[in-house]
């Protein structure tokens, strides 16, 4: 009895050390032979993909040594040995099929953490959806490189839903107005909008650039790449009547010589003084030296600025009076949304058209003192010892970006706004986007810098609530900014809903303003109901307020 007994605790000490011993760790790939098995693997899944799933050698070969991630996920799932590691990654195949789509998509150039976000549900192998591969195939044909057709298919996914037949007769369409493959694979690069619809019509200006202008661009892929990318800045601008692209073919500096990325810089700048994207467009091309202007570290002094750029001292001393907040330094990047706080954009950027863009590049500020604030100073250094102090200065950043200036306002407006950079600015869209003036906006925010603590949606809605269901203007926001920090269904919408409800059975003689009946405490609310008729907060509590917490107040 004792030697059975013995034997069971023995069993279940050996069961449960079984149980709960890790699996064994598989044997990594040495340093000295991660290429060996890079290389062998590669070849494995190439023979795996044309022998036993039917495709090109080719295309198998494109595929597996263009997804080296998913390569060294698989060499990782193995026991790794000089020996047998060939033997044993084709046995591995064989019995284990690897997901088809999730190693074409990142051999075509989408990153390793996007991949997921692309893969078809609960499908694995091309035959199960053969579309993607097909376009893949014809697109490769043509002359795309493989690795690069997924900036095609992250921009136009439409491209690889079509056949493989209407793919190419798109592309050959391109190529009848004259372009060499390799011009259409680099400007579809650039553009793949122009796989699916304008195509033609780009290419036939461009054609004109050509033609007309004597436009001359090296024949390989990246340099018509190039081209393509700048072509897109204007086209994107709004480049669809003729004087616009009279004023490209004029200006074959600006392609030949400029890059991209100053393209995109001083579009974005000029774009940001509110005035259409066309108008910037004209701007650029007219006076193309302004691509040459380095505004990104200029420091200014909005006051001086302001002067330098034609106001009158009784003018910025007016605009100083009303917008205190946008005063003090700034940097010269942000002048656009400096103006358009001031609502003077217009009038600045009309002028820097008319001639006198220069101002940009000839100002400096007067002395290293000039407009230095010490109370934001005093606020920086506060910053500094706290914590989380490169979310703040982000925060900061982002007040400045919009107009606001190196002021004691700005710190103050700093301290009551929460969320990150990246949220606060998106809060500040939906403002913009809801119809609400930029400068208004700003001086919300001043007002009120709690507005942007509420969330887009909650934002959005209570705009939507305030114009379609009080039938009020978005001008009530210029009087009482601080609307959008209350609760719209435990108190803006059941207060306003019961006041309407108290109009209209003629139990109020007066029509409060918003902010009477939106701030007034809840003490101060139920009492004013009260001296109208003692039952009265009772009918409130029971039909229209949505607090869970509900009270009588007798």
């Amino acid at each position: 009895m004792f030697i059975l007994t013995k034997f069971k605790s023995s069993l279940t000490t050996s069961r449960t050390l079984t149980t709960t011993s890790p699996p064994p760790r598989r044997r990594r790939v040495p340093s000295i032979y991660k290429s060996l098995a890079t290389t062998e693997t590669q070849k494995a899944v190439t023979e795996y993909l044309h022998t036993t799933r039917s495709l090109s050698y080719s295309h198998a070969e494109h595929i597996s040594s263009n997804a080296t991630s998913s390569i060294r996920s698989l060499i990782l799932s193995l026991d790794f040995s000089v020996a047998t590691f060939p033997k044993s990654i084709r046995r591995h195949l064989r019995y284990h099929p690897i997901n088809e789509f999730e190693f074409f998509f990142e051999s075509i150039g989408i990153g390793v953490r996007e991949v997921k976000d692309y893969l078809p549900e609960r499908k694995y192998f091309f035959s199960e959806d053969p579309r993607v591969l097909e376009a893949a195939c014809v697109l490769c044909g043509f002359g795309f490189p493989w690795n690069r057709l997924g900036r095609v298919f992250k921009e136009e996914r439409f491209v690889f839903e079509v056949s493989g037949e209407e793919i190419g007769f798109r592309l050959g369409r391109l190529c009848g107005f004259g372009f060499s493959n390799v011009a259409v694979v680099g400007v579809c690069l650039a553009f793949p909008r122009v796989l699916c619809g304008c195509g033609e019509e780009l290419f036939g200006k461009m054609k004109r650039l050509f033609e007309d202008f004597g436009f001359v661009v090296e024949e390989s892929v990246e340099a018509w790449y190039e081209f393509g990318r700048k072509v897109r800045v204007f086209w994107e601008m709004g480049f669809g009547s003729e004087e616009m692209w009279e004023l490209m073919g004029r200006n074959r500096e600006v392609f030949m010589e400029c890059c991209e990325e100053d393209l995109v810089r001083m579009s974005g700048f000029f774009c940001g003084f509110g005035v259409g994207r066309e108008e910037a467009a004209v701007l650029i091309l007219r006076n193309p030296e302004v691509l040459s202007f380095d505004l990104e570290k200029v420091v200014i002094s909005v006051k001086g600025m302001l002067m330098h750029l034609g106001l009158s001292e009784d003018e910025v001393d007016d605009v100083a009076l009303k917008y205190p907040y946008v005063f003090g330094r700034n940097k010269m990047k942000n002048l656009p949304h400096v103006v358009r706080a001031l609502g003077i954009h217009e009038r600045v950027f009309n002028k820097l058209k008319s001639g006198t863009y220069h101002l940009l590049s000839s100002y400096s500020l007067v002395d290293p003192e000039e407009d230095v604030d010490r109370e934001y100073q005093q606020g920086l250094e506060e910053i500094q010892h706290l914590r989380c102090k490169t979310h703040s200065y982000q925060k900061l950043d982002f007040l400045h970006q919009i107009g606001f200036g190196e002021n004691g306002i700005t710190v103050k407006v700093l301290q009551h706004v929460h969320g990150t950079a990246v949220e606060i600015q998106e809060r500040f869209q939906i403002l913009l986007d809801n119809g609400i003036d930029f400068s208004k906006a700003c001086m919300l925010i001043r007002s009120s810098p709690k507005s942007l603590n509420q969330k887009p949606h909650s934002i959005q809605e209570k705009i939507r609530f305030l114009c379609e269901e009080m039938g009020d203007s978005l001008a009530c926001l210029d009087v009482y900014p601080a609307f959008l920090c209350f609760d719209l269904e435990n108190r803006i919408s059941p207060r306003f809903r019961f006041h309407k409800w108290l109009v209209e059975k003629g139990l109020s003689e007066r029509n409060y303003s918003i902010a009477s009946i939106v701030a007034t405490s809840e003490k101060a609310f139920i009492a004013r109901l009260y001296g109208i008729h003692p039952a009265i907060p009772k009918h409130y509590f029971e039909r229209f307020s949505y607090r869970k917490d509900r009270s009588t107040v007798s």
